[in-house]
């Protein structure tokens, strides 16, 4: 499935067929370059889900994580990881990523290049292209 966006605006009008698109798969290897808006597509994600913290990168702390209301009421959680300041696959173990991996919600990973070997076979790979200034294209795969 593929989707071509003249801005981040309309960010939130495929998110719902994003998430269609994954089939109830729920762990995600977000690729694209530095500035592609991988991270603007994850806040628009949460935005969708219901995740009402402040949605940041965790460039920094690796690892954020949020929670959000299903329709049962009952509480689910987003996994929002950004691996680009790791180095070694080791790094990526010692942070926990398995565990992650394996527990039952939200998982997106940006920068998954390291841990590759990690992820499960029914991951879902979403790419960012950047096609002009504002203008992108989102393939899932």
């Amino acid at each position: 499935m593929e989707w071509s966006l003249k801005s981040p605006e309309e960010l939130p009008g495929i998110v719902p067929q994003l998430l269609q698109a994954l089939a109830g798969r729920r762990k995600i290897a977000l690729f694209g370059e530095m500035g592609a808006g991988k991270t603007t597509l994850v806040k628009a994600i949460c935005q969708h889900l219901g995740v009402r913290e402040n949605t940041a990168s965790p460039t920094f702390s690796l690892v954020n994580q949020y929670s959000y209301v299903e329709a049962d009421g009952s509480v689910s959680l987003f996994h929002h990881l950004d691996l680009y300041r790791l180095r070694t696959a080791q790094e990526v173990f010692d942070i926990g990523l398995e565990e992650i991996l394996y527990d039952p919600w939200y998982c997106v990973i940006e920068w998954p290049q390291l841990a590759e070997q990690l992820l499960p076979e029914d991951v879902v790979r979403v790419e960012i292209e950047v096609l002009g200034e504002t203008q992108r294209r989102i393939h899932v795969g």
